[in-house]
């Protein structure tokens, strides 16, 4: 499988976290320290729970059996028959105890219990009326007239279980109001970290290796945070916002904290994705409690990182204005409009998709300035390689340039990764320094993976991949405006089987046509070699990538650059950014049902004649790919030097010269 240095960027956030506060609490770790007594919610439940069990310990009795079916005539029977020995009235309350009580057994222990009866005595009527004074009767009769004592008994639990709610209320009340981490208020706060300038890991523009262009666009920024004066003498109005764009991992992250370095002003840092909740109005009013909490504490700093989670276009007609999303972006365009010009509160923004963002939010007044971060050149990534490998030990023999000229493409966090995976693996082969050769490994480990030694092939899987990596190499090395091929492998890499490594020597910035098709060809190189070597009805899948990168190709050379003579330049690919009548974005541009059939036509041309500029060049040329194949197959691998080696008097180049 035919592979160009093509990095998959690793867009690696920077935390910006550590605040000034935090550090005085505690200044080993850097976290604030919290004095925290026991939680006032555990505490009412306990007391009522421990109230509620002494009322029930203290108005019930285990040992008594009370008896509330009985009428009051039963009553008076029961006492003229001798059969209470005491007779209590409390109130209108009487309660009568049984002269014959009972043993039983209560929870495996033998208690005597008493059967009390307990009635109400009618409305009006006194003891003597209903017959209870019977001077002959022995039963004792005591009247406690205490009504507001049995009515404050009968109230005691009622009145508790209302101050309890009354306290737990005001318990959360508070909490509500004064949006404590962990209540629901909390929500509406913003989360945004402040970045401690003064701190140990400080950034300035002098750590920020390349970008010198980019850093000149943010200087005057910082410039004008510190002397603002002098720019308002020239009626100069500070920048409303910042936009930093382009791909991830170069760097837009760093230049931000490099800018609060500089300034010395509060720095806000927030992704664009921690303003989102599913709860509708909480994106918005964290919004406004961000920029609020930055003009007390102007001039300041606001750097949304990823702004595109909640910067994306509106919706038109259907179906928008009511979404999270829609009305946080809302709520910072307004507050965006909304900043006086001696508030001195700056916006800086980064996203890797500037083309997806809401064009209210890109016009002046808003974010009056894009800083367009590019991946690094060749003496960019030297600096670069050189601020990440301070402070490790690298071999006397280490030449950071030719790393630079290997890792093309490679952007600032990609070239970081590669010093430590070589630190690692220097590590862990128990080696006291970083050698080139750790360096180089590293490079093919951040592009493709680590071999997967693990993985045995077949004796005909290997000569098959084998014959497809050499075709890839052969017909590249054959054709003027391929890149040099670097590595020969057999050794298996994240999904390929094998690899064939072309590695440019210098940045390029334009692609030409020439270069194009002459990728294309190299791209079949080995399908072709399979078909040659071992028959049509012997090709493999392994071409299957190679296929779809070259109708990517093909299909953008004739519908995105203009590359067909009959068509013409014009763009058959572009997607219409304002949506359609139904609020659906990225709709394709209407072409024509014959146009289609023109374009899939020449995709189709330029497929068949790169095949057969490829199936060309190793059938002139089989001897050459035995002879590199039989080599590859004892090796596994065949680097750049040995196999330009084969070429070397090797004069079957007219192969150059196949359209």
């Amino acid at each position: 499988m035919a592979k160009k240095p093509h990095p998959n960027p690793n867009n690696e956030r920077i935390d910006l976290t550590k605040s000034q506060s935090a550090k005085k609490d505690d200044p080993k770790t850097g976290l604030a320290r919290f004095s925290r007594g026991p939680n006032p919610f555990v505490i009412l439940l306990l007391v009522a729970i421990v109230v509620s069990s002494l009322y029930a310990f203290f108005s019930s009795n285990d040992r008594e059996i009370v008896n509330t079916d009985i009428g009051i005539n039963e009553v008076v029977k029961n006492y003229r028959e001798w059969a209470y020995s005491n007779i209590l009235v409390e109130g209108r309350t009487i309660t009568a105890e049984r002269t014959d009580q009972k043993e039983q057994w209560i929870n495996g222990e033998l208690v005597t219990t008493t059967q009390l009866d307990r009635v109400k005595l009618p409305t009006g009527d006194g003891l003597s009326d209903i017959g209870l004074n019977d001077p002959d009767n022995p039963t004792s009769i005591n009247v406690k007239d205490d009504v507001w004592g049995n009515l404050l008994l009968e109230l005691v639990p009622t009145v508790i279980m209302m101050v309890l709610f009354v306290l737990l209320l005001v318990f959360l009340i508070g909490r509500l109001s004064s949006g404590v981490s962990g209540g629901p208020m909390a929500l509406l706060k913003n989360r945004a970290r402040i970045y401690d300038p003064e701190g140990k890991d400080r950034v300035k523009f002098s750590d920020v290796a390349g970008a010198d262009e980019e850093k000149d666009d943010l200087t005057e920024v910082v410039d004008f945070l510190k002397h603002p004066k002098k720019y308002e003498k020239l009626g100069a109005k500070i920048p409303r916002g910042i936009l930093m764009v382009w791909p991830p991992g170069t760097g837009k992250t760093l230049l931000a904290r490099a800018v609060a370095g500089e300034s010395d002003v509060p720095f806000f840092s927030i992704s664009g994705s921690e303003f989102m909740e599913v709860f509708v109005g909480v994106g918005a009013a964290r919004v406004r409690d961000l920029f609020r909490e930055a003009k007390e504490k102007a001039p300041a700093i606001i750097f949304i990182d990823e702004i595109d989670a909640i910067g994306k276009r509106r919706s038109p007609s259907i179906g928008g204005g009511h979404d999270e999303r829609e009305q946080t972006l809302n709520q910072i365009l307004t507050e965006m409009d909304g900043f006086d010009n001696e508030t001195h509160v700056i916006i800086l923004a980064a996203t890797n998709r500037a083309d997806v963002l809401d064009k209210a939010l890109l016009r002046p007044g808003r974010f009056d300035r894009k800083v367009t971060i590019n991946l690094p050149n060749i003496e960019d990534r030297v600096k670069i390689l050189e601020v990440h490998a301070k402070g490790k030990p690298l071999a006397k023999n280490v030449q950071l340039r030719s790393i630079a000229s290997s890792t093309v493409g490679f952007s600032g966090a990609d070239l970081a990764n590669l010093i430590n995976e070589a630190a690692i693996l220097a590590g862990k082969k128990g080696n006291k320094t970083i050698t080139q050769a750790h360096l180089q490994q590293s490079i093919e480990k951040v592009l493709m993976g680590n071999t997967k030694k693990s993985l045995k092939m077949t004796e005909l899987e290997a000569r098959i991949t084998a014959y497809h990596e050499v075709g890839h190499a052969i017909v590249g090395k054959m054709l003027p405006h391929t890149d040099p091929v670097h590595k020969v492998s057999i050794l298996s890499r994240g999904r390929a089987l094998g690899v064939t490594w072309f590695l440019p020597e210098r940045d390029s910035i334009l692609i030409s046509k020439a270069k194009f098709l002459d990728e294309l060809a190299t791209l079949f190189g080995g399908r072709v070699a399979e078909e040659i070597f071992f028959g049509q009805e012997n090709i493999t899948t392994g071409a299957s990538n190679d296929i779809e990168r070259a109708t990517e190709i093909a299909r953008n050379m004739v519908m995105r650059y203009g590359f067909d003579e009959e068509l013409g330049p014009e763009n058959l690919s572009v997607r219409s950014l304002d949506g359609n009548h139904l609020g659906m974005d990225g709709d394709a541009l209407p072409i024509s049902e014959e146009t289609h059939k023109i374009v899939d036509s020449k995709v189709r041309s330029l497929l068949k004649s790169a095949y057969d500029r490829a199936k060309s060049i190793i059938s002139e040329n089989q001897d050459l790919h035995e002879r590199i194949v039989q080599v590859l197959l004892k090796k596994e691998e065949i680097l750049r030097e040995e196999f330009d080696a084969f070429f070397d008097g090797h004069i079957g180049l007219p192969a150059k010269a196949v359209v």
